[in-house]
Formats: structure tokens, sequence, C-alpha cells
């Protein structure tokens, strides 16, 4: 049997044996010769069971310890699955505001008062607990969440629900830079780095030297520059009540589907738009060397020549288009001269984030890019760094927090970002 069918059974032939002895005490006489038989067969099972439930629960301990160790020396098979959207779950089923409030830093944190109920006299200094795989910057609280009423922090008091997950989600756009570059760690506040500029291939056949003047093998080049690109920091907060702190159960779906989702958003931004001006990363919009298509006949056209500069300048292999929603849909609306649709029209596949494959290239819809502006290139060789990918801390030590029974949920990531080769992407004018 399982331990909790032991221990289900333990109680109920306890039960049983107290039945027999009350009845007994009740009538203010001894056991008769049955009832005596019966406790004692009760009293027998009864320790048979209790060496079953100590047999099975140190089989647990030992397979805990066993798994435990597993993960220390990586005998263990690990998983790392991301969200459509790109954000990291970090053991394949548990979220990030899962793993939290798991955390033993959250656990803590609630077992530093009576029942997990924040009272205003009581303090909220919990650890930082990051992730591996896994902010406004008033002092005002505009953005408060209480839990006074269903506009605030009230609404997140009640039964477990994806309806908030699905409301939330409502203020989000797909997220999808994250799947297409490759993916890297560091551990390192810097990461230095060569990027190709340029390559002179001077291969040629050479004839065999009969004096000391010809024979000469040519020479190839290749122009690099060390780059350093370092670690920046993307972190915002929100402010809740110690009410709102206490009890909210639904603690996690703020985590993963705002705080989360909102560093992932300003990284995406960052990874095309980023200025490399003070924490702004080097986005691939502001890269020296990557190549230009202007606008040719027309979108269809233009897009295709920009994949050849690809091919011919790049020496590479695209792997994607990037382009704003709106230039999608422009896509998506094209006709030919008898008005039919080329790209399906209203029943073709629909997918989030993507559009119909362009010129055999699978076509990427994100915000990040600018209106009448699109990117096409081998996406491999830009690369994403990753330091820390997520760490949630919840403290009442900002401003006059303490005094006004607030506390901040701050979440923040450390990432660096780095194109290898900028001639392998071309940044595409797609207004007429």
């Amino acid at each position: 049997m399982k331990i909790d069918e032991i221990k289900g059974r333990l109680e109920v032939v306890l039960k049983e044996a107290q039945a027999i002895s009350a009845k007994a005490e009740d009538a203010g006489r001894d056991f008769t010769d049955d009832e005596r038989s019966a406790v004692q067969a009760k009293m027998a099972e009864a320790n048979d069971l209790a060496e079953q439930f100590k047999k099975a629960k140190g089989d647990g301990e030992l397979r805990k310890a066993i798994a435990g160790f597993g993960d220390e020396i990586g005998l263990n098979e690990k998983s790392e699955k991301r969200t459509p959207s790109g954000l990291v779950i970090p053991d394949g089923r548990k979220s990030l505001g899962q793993h939290y409030i798991e955390s033993a830093e959250y656990k803590a944190l609630l077992d530093s008062v009576p029942g997990g109920n924040f009272s205003k006299q009581h303090r909220v200094q919990a650890r930082p607990a990051g992730f591996q795989h896994l902010v406004p910057t008033s002092r005002s609280a505009k953005a408060l969440l209480t839990g006074a009423s269903d506009t605030a922090a009230g609404a997140f008091v009640q039964n477990d629900s994806l309806g908030l997950q699905v409301g939330m989600e409502a203020f989000q756009r797909p997220l999808t830079l994250r799947d297409l570059v490759t993916p890297g760690t560091t551990g390192s506040d810097t990461v230095d780095y060569v990027r190709i500029a340029s390559t002179t291939n001077a291969a040629a056949p050479v004839a065999e030297a009969t004096t000391t003047s010809n024979g000469t093998k040519p020479e190839s080049s290749m122009a690099t520059i060390k780059v350093a690109a370092p670690v920046k920091t993307i972190a915002h907060w929100i402010p809740v009540t110690k009410r709102a702190l206490s009890d909210a159960a639904q603690i996690r779906t703020l985590i993963d589907n705002f705080l989360q989702y909102g560093l992932e958003e300003e990284l995406e931004d960052q990874m095309i738009a980023g200025d490399n001006v003070g924490e702004n990363f080097e986005g691939l919009s502001n890269v020296s060397g990557v190549q230009a298509q202007a606008w040719d006949t027309n979108a269809l056209v233009t897009l295709r020549k920009a994949k050849t500069k690809v091919r011919t300048v790049g020496r590479s292999i695209a792997t994607g288009y990037v382009l704003n929603p709106l230039d999608v849909e422009a896509l998506d609306l094209l006709t030919d001269n008898e008005n039919r649709f080329y790209f399906g029209g209203p029943s073709g596949t629909i997918q989030i984030g993507t559009a119909a494959p362009l010129w055999n290239l699978p076509v990427i819809e994100s915000e990040a890019v600018p209106a009448g502006t699109g990117y096409v290139g081998d996406w491999r060789k830009a690369i994403l760094w990753d330091r820390e990918q997520a760490s949630i801390t919840m403290s009442d030590s900002h401003a006059n927090f303490f005094i006004q029974n607030l506390v901040a949920i701050l979440a923040e990531m450390r990432a660096a970002f780095g194109i290898i080769q900028p001639n392998a992407f071309v940044e595409i004018d797609l207004t007429a």
C-alpha cells in the first residue's frame, strides 16, 4: 500500500478499537471475550500498519535524498522549457511565480508572522530569490494595488482561477525574439566577444615556385573588432498593501504575468532598439555594419532583395524576417490583379506571433520593430547572454512604505546582447 493508504487504514483501525473500548467503559464493565479478542486483533493490525508506515516514510525520505544527491552531481536529467512568449519554466512544469511562492525565501517571509497574515506592525524583508534558468521611478503610489476593492488587489483574493491570467494577457504582446536568437549564459559582468567586420578571400591557384621571386601564396584577411558587452540590469517593481500580500493566493500570477513579462518585453525592445547609451543594450538597429535595403518596386520585391543581401554580402543563410504587426497586416492584405490574396486570405493558417512564410522564411511579428522598418538575417549570429534571468524581492523598506503598510515587489534580470556578424543582417525600408 502507498503511504496515504497505510495512514488512512491505521486511522480506521484505531478508531474501531477505541469504539469497542468506549462501549465497555460506558457500561462500567470489563471486555467480553469477543470484545477482548477484537481489540487484540485491532491492535495487532495497528502495530503492523505502524511498522509499514515507518518503512514507507523512510523509503520516501531515502528517495528524496537520492534525487537530491543526483541533482548535486548532475546525474538527474533536467529540462528547460519556455512559454510561447519565451519565458523560462525552470523545471518544465512550474512557472517563475510558483517557484517563488514555494521558495524558502517566501516561506520564511510567511513564517515570520503568525498564520502568514501581515498586520501593519509586521516588517517585510524578504531575501532575493533568484532563478538562473530562469520600475516606475516615481515615489508615488499611483499604481498601488490594495486589498480594498475588485479594481485593486482585492480582485486577487479569490479562489484559484485562470481568468486572472487571461485578463492580464490582454495587456501583453507576444514575445518571440528570445526564440530566434542564439541563447547563451555568462557568469561575468562583461562579455568580450569578437565581431566580424569583413572578410577577404584571396584564395587562388598558385604555380609551383621556380625561383625565389614567384610562387608566393596570396594572403586572405578577416577584419575583426573586439567588443565588450556589459551585462545590463532590467528591473521594475509594483507596490501592494500588506493585506494584499498576505491574502492574495494568486501572487504568483502577478509575478508571472506582470513582473516577469515586463522584464521580457523591455528585453525584446532593447535587443532591437537599444542605443548603447547609459544602461541600454546595443540593439540591432544601432549596430554599425548592418546592411540596408531601400524600398524597391513593392514590399515583396524589397523583402526578397534584402534576403539576397544576407546571402551574397553577408555570406549567411537568413533564418527569418522580423516585422511590425502593421507591416505584416499590409503583406496579408496584398492582392493580385484579380483581387485575390497572395497569402491565403482570411482562411490562411494563423499562429500567434508568426505569419505565413515569406520567400521560404518564417515571419516573426514584433512590436519592438517600428512600423515601416523590417529586419532579415541569420539570427543565429545574434546572441543573448543570460546572467540572471529573474529574481524576486519583497520589502517595505522603500520611501515611507513602512508607515503606509505598503510592500514593494521587485523583479529584475541581468543579461548582455551582441551581434557577432553585422552584415549578416539587413534593415529594410518598407515605406514606399
